[in-house]
């Protein structure tokens, strides 16, 4: 069945009950009390709480289906979205997945050139896009001939676009007629290859089905849980656990923000059972409860059932430390990419603590093995490529034949992670064939931050390799070879770098030289050796 039908049998079945809540605790007047809110659906940028309920969520979507239609939009179009998590961003979603035409997704740091880029790769006819994205987006103005219209859900629209409030307030609430099967295009997500530059990941419908159906079955969402959402929504990974409440009919809180305070009183206050976290996020809460910044004695947290976590391996000494102070929680990790649709392909279970550290094993309805590069399944202990076969595997790379044939053979996914499975079959991950860099739970590309860096008139050639960290799991580190005969001291690179977007500034800076190959290639192996770039196997190890 589609994604769809779950929200349209929610809003028959439990029309008057809460669906989703917005807190935006940065425009609160109450800092010491959460009991008095602000309830504003013109403006979301001047919210604090706002709450939806079923019925009110489904009608929504049907209008901005109906809004999508009246402009001309039609069956595999694709519709972009450039929005902070808000009370808008689902709505519409399943907005533009019930007249048929696929959601995109755009991640909100990209840059002006990244959006553009995005937005022509997928073929986006239409852009909707939020108050902190409108000098990005209009920096971009008639470089983006496919996109026909763009909608501003903010308060005062900019002159190039069509206010998404004034229009959508004319529009049908009445379901739009069209039909939809589970091989229909639903979605395009991005990620990117080995150049550094965002693959277009395309997806039916039955992987977000079958997302949903795996979360609520990893994790056992009933209609008496809440889910806080604090990950954005553009990423697969915090769309995809929200379905499981999508599916029980339960509740979401979506909150704009990630202070320990912030996350704890939430829970607090919304009777939270269900937290997703990212591993910088539980470090911080961790360290704020052992600074004294917050008090555990002043917050209701019996309610909270279930602290899972992601986007990143995970320290077992995290999970260990976490525990400690919240012993009555139970854990749970999961493993997935965007190309296998997010919550879980592989899975630890929370009757698996005892094996913390490892990914776990296959999840809901899917397959997993280890191979060796000619593809044979390899024994236990043995390092190999992960590979994932299911219903929630891509359908391809959006116009890029060659990365989908690299990556998709006989309907198994390469998911260039290597790996190793205990005896008990139970999964660790190892290292990465790609060079990408995982910080905090964002992807960083070496390739951009390179390209950028040789652009300085001092450098003569630069390798960005990733170093393990404590917090952020690694962290970009920039191994700068100056000219000969040039002087250039890191405070002066540092403010060079200022022109990058902030998460893709090297958060080092090291002078020296940088090794090539006899063919022309970095030796990353061997800069990671010598600057001690243990990265995952320290992190999996808890060393």
């Amino acid at each position: 069945m589609p994604i769809t039908e779950f929200l349209e049998r929610n809003a028959k079945d439990y029309g008057d009950e809460i669906a989703l809540i917005e807190i935006n605790p940065q425009h609160s007047d109450h800092e010491d009390s959460w009991t008095e809110y602000s309830l504003v659906e013109s403006a979301p940028e001047e919210a604090y709480r706002r709450e939806i309920s079923w019925y009110d969520f489904d009608r929504r979507a049907n209008r901005f289906a109906n809004l999508l239609l009246a402009n001309g939009v039609r069956r595999g179009d694709k519709v972009a979205i450039l929005l902070m998590n808000c009370l808008e961003w689902l709505p519409i979603y399943f907005g533009i997945l019930k007249m048929g035409a696929l959601a995109v997704p755009l991640n909100y740091r990209y840059s002006a050139d990244e959006i553009k880029y995005c937005l022509d790769l997928s073929d986006s006819s239409l852009l909707v896009f939020g108050p902190e994205f409108e000098e990005r987006v209009r920096s971009i103005q008639g470089q983006i001939p496919k996109v026909k219209m763009q909608f501003y859900v903010g308060g005062s629209c900019p002159e190039y676009a069509q206010s998404y409030f004034q229009y959508i307030s004319y529009c049908s609430s009445r379901a739009c007629g069209v039909k939809l099967e589970e091989e229909d295009d639903a979605a395009i997500y991005f990620s990117s290859g080995t150049t550094g530059f965002p693959k277009a990941i395309l997806h039916k419908h039955r992987s977000l089905t079958h997302a949903a159906l795996c979360e609520q079955n990893h994790h056992g969402q009933t209609r008496h849980d809440c889910f806080l959402c604090i990950p954005p929504l553009y990423h697969t990974g915090a769309k995809m656990h929200w379905f499981g409440s999508l599916v029980a009919g339960s509740r979401a809180v979506l909150l704009r923000g990630v202070s320990p305070k912030w996350i704890l009183e939430t829970a607090s206050l919304e009777h939270c059972t269900i937290v997703r976290l990212l591993v910088p996020w539980a470090q911080d809460i961790l360290d704020a409860i052992e600074r004294g910044d917050v008090t555990l004695q002043d917050c209701r947290l019996d309610q909270w059932r279930l602290m899972h976590i992601g986007a990143q391996p995970v320290p077992p000494s995290l999970i260990n430390r976490w525990r400690r102070v919240f012993p009555k929680h139970q854990y749970d990790t999961n493993y997935g990419l965007s190309e296998s649709i997010g919550p879980g392909c592989v899975h630890l279970g929370v009757e698996n603590i005892d094996h913390v550290g490892a990914i776990g094993k296959a999840g809901y309805g899917w397959e997993v093995k280890i191979v060796d590069p000619e593809g044979r399944e390899v024994g236990p202990e043995e390092v190999g490529e992960l590979i994932v076969k299911g219903p929630g595997v891509m359908t391809c790379y959006y116009h890029d034949e060659k990365a989908t044939a690299d990556s998709l053979k006989d309907g198994w996914l390469y998911t260039g992670d290597m790996a190793r499975a205990d005896k008990d079959g139970f999964i660790y991950l190892v290292d990465r064939k790609k060079d990408v860099i995982i910080t905090g739970g964002e992807n960083l590309y070496p390739v951009q931050i390179e390209d950028f860096i040789r652009s300085c008139d001092a450098v003569k050639d630069v390798a960005v390799i990733g170093r393990a960290h404590p917090r952020l799991g690694e962290i970009a580190s920039a191994i700068i070879e100056l000219k000969e005969g040039v002087e250039f001291s890191k405070e002066q690179m540092e403010e060079f770098c200022q022109a990058l977007p902030r998460y893709k500034r090297p958060r080092e800076i090291i002078f020296d030289k940088v090794p090539r190959n006899p063919t022309g290639k970095i030796e990353k192996p061997a800069l990671r050796k010598k600057y001690g770039a243990v990265g995952l196997v320290a992190q999996q190890t808890g060393k």
